[in-house]
């Protein structure tokens, strides 16, 4: 999945926002929480840190070594703020893209999410560091989406994938940070609470260790796309995640809002993966 471009490299400096392990499990109410209850109840643990550029190394990673990669991937897409147009015809291209790229089976696309800033109702990038599910959630999903077939799935490998892809580029504004799975352990991870008016999910946020080592893809454009594993039932070695989260960019103060989308689907293997 080698990209040929010719940006240079641009290491950075910059703050990321961890969480510090306390006594309480981490919960943020989407809804009006109980009376006495606070909406957030997690201690922010801001850290500056070292973000290598990987632009000229896109070779170099993968998701069973690093947790995530970015790929060449070519949309037919003309408005990603049209929901119609996304299920239509860019769901079928991200299906697409994980048979070929993860070696799936099969390819369940359950929700998308298009950020914009400056666009009311939708919703800005997130500056928190952290994984879209954990080990409980991740197959609580099969489950809520499969119903019926969940527990014939769930013998075999199955996983959830993070395609993320600027709606605009390049993106100066607000890119995306990965973890490189190598530089992390689970004991990293803190389990957290997402409240709603009738379910409540569980995200993973994470402590910070002077280990992490974090890379970015500096000015992405709309033909390209980083595919995030959030979760894989493989426990061979391979890794099994990557945490995220965007940053405040030092090399490109006053830069125009970035505009992205990013589709979750639950990927399943044959049976011998």
């Amino acid at each position: 999945m080698a990209l040929d471009g010719p940006i240079s490299p641009r290491n950075l400096t910059a703050k990321l926002h961890y969480l510090k392990r306390g006594a309480e499990k981490p919960t943020f109410y989407r809804i009006e929480p109980p009376p006495g209850v606070p909406q957030w109840n997690g201690i922010d643990d801001e850290r500056e840190v070292s973000i290598e550029d990987a632009r000229g190394r896109e070779s170099e990673f993968s998701l069973d070594r690093n947790g995530f990669v970015l790929a060449k991937a070519p949309t037919a897409v003309a408005n990603f703020y049209d929901p119609e147009e996304i299920k239509r015809l860019y769901y079928p291209e991200i299906e697409q893209l994980l048979h070929s790229a993860v070696g799936a089976s099969r390819v369940f696309i359950f929700d998308h999410n298009v950020r914009n800033a400056s666009v009311p109702g939708l919703a800005p990038p997130s500056r928190q560091v952290h994984n879209d599910h954990t080990v409980n959630s991740a197959p609580r999903r099969v489950r809520d989406h499969l119903g019926p077939e969940a527990d014939e799935l769930l013998k075999h490998r199955f996983g959830v994938v993070n395609v993320w892809r600027p709606v605009r580029g390049p993106v100066l504004d607000s890119p995306l940070a990965l973890c490189d799975a190598r530089s992390f352990t689970d004991d990293d991870l803190i389990p957290s609470d997402l409240v709603y008016a009738h379910v409540r999910g569980e995200t993973s946020r994470v402590e910070y260790k002077p280990t992490h080592r974090w890379y970015y893809f500096s000015e992405m454009q709309v033909d390209e796309a980083l595919l995030i594993r959030i979760h894989d039932s493989a426990n061979d070695g391979r890794a099994r995640l990557s945490f995220h989260t965007s940053f405040e960019n030092p090399l490109a103060p006053g830069a125009p809002p970035r505009e992205s989308i990013e589709v979750r689907a639950l990927v399943f293997f044959p049976p011998a993966a």
